[in-house]
């Protein structure tokens, strides 16, 4: 139980990378506030976590929207009493090129995800300031990291949270506070799944991702993808003591895949 007592708020609580790190966090003890622009998201997330014992709060919020990230913050101290963790997760994909993509749809992305983090950053270590401790966990992407073809606003946004964590890190040092990132990749999906159906949650119809992520996995060095719950491992981590000289780096949980060589295929041995 790394994280007893602590809190930890969590925006983007999908079943899938956000759901593997909000149940790690609550598994090792913290308390959690679930922030989803998805009211089911929010909700069955809180639910599911206080079904299986912990404590939690879901909260629907826009993260673009000052005034609610600034309500959200508010309502998680007056249920817990403080924040410890913040978790950025927020983020959709719309995958297109520069020429598809319009205009408007690239700032929504990027105000989902960069905006995002910065308002609950702000409104969250304000509360953490005055304790002289805390930790800002950033979720990434492989795609922050490189450059995806058709997926512009996304690859350019994660990239920005890359540095975002780095500046913030820098600032918040003198406040006790530690920022830190991680960095997923493709996942595998049969979790979210599971988790879904855990949570009582219909996800309707989904698409047949075998033939991709069979294809991501032949890939990436180690030959298979990760889990939502590798994530939330990684996130215990760096939320805990065990990382109190971590700040202003990345962790990548992704099989090797941003350290592969670009001229290199793991299925040619």
């Amino acid at each position: 139980m790394k994280l007893e007592g602590k809190v930890a708020i969590v925006t983007g609580t999908s079943p899938n990378i956000g759901g593997g790190i909000v149940e790690a966090l609550a598994g090792a003890g913290a308390a959690i506030v679930a922030v989803d622009a998805k009211s089911e998201n929010a909700d069955c997330c809180a639910a599911a976590i206080i079904a299986a014992g912990g404590r939690a709060i879901g909260i629907t919020a826009d993260v673009t929207n000052e005034d609610e990230v600034r309500a959200a913050v508010q309502r998680a101290v007056a249920a817990f009493g403080q924040i410890d963790i913040l978790v950025n997760n927020a983020a959709f994909f719309n995958q297109k090129s520069i020429a598809d993509m319009p205009y408007a749809e690239w700032r929504k992305q990027n105000s989902v995800i960069l905006d995002g983090a910065f308002l609950f950053t702000k409104y969250a270590t304000a509360e953490m300031m005055p304790r002289r401790t805390g930790v800002v966990i950033n979720v990434i992407s492989t795609a922050g990291h490189q450059g995806q073809p058709g997926n512009i606003a996304y690859t350019t946004a994660k990239a920005g949270m890359l540095n975002f964590t780095q500046a913030a890190a820098m600032e918040l040092a003198a406040h006790g506070i530690r920022v830190v990132s991680l960095t997923p990749t493709a996942t595998e999906t049969g979790e979210m799944v599971e988790r879904a159906e855990r949570w009582k949650m219909d996800l309707g119809p989904l698409p047949d991702y075998t033939e991709i992520t069979a294809m991501f996995a032949r890939r990436i060095p180690m030959k298979r993808l990760p889990k939502p719950s590798h994530y939330g491992a990684a996130a215990v981590f760096l939320a805990s003591d065990d990382a109190a000289m971590i700040t202003g780096t990345d962790l990548r949980i992704d099989g090797g895949a941003v350290a592969r060589y670009w001229a290199w295929n793991p299925t040619d041995g």
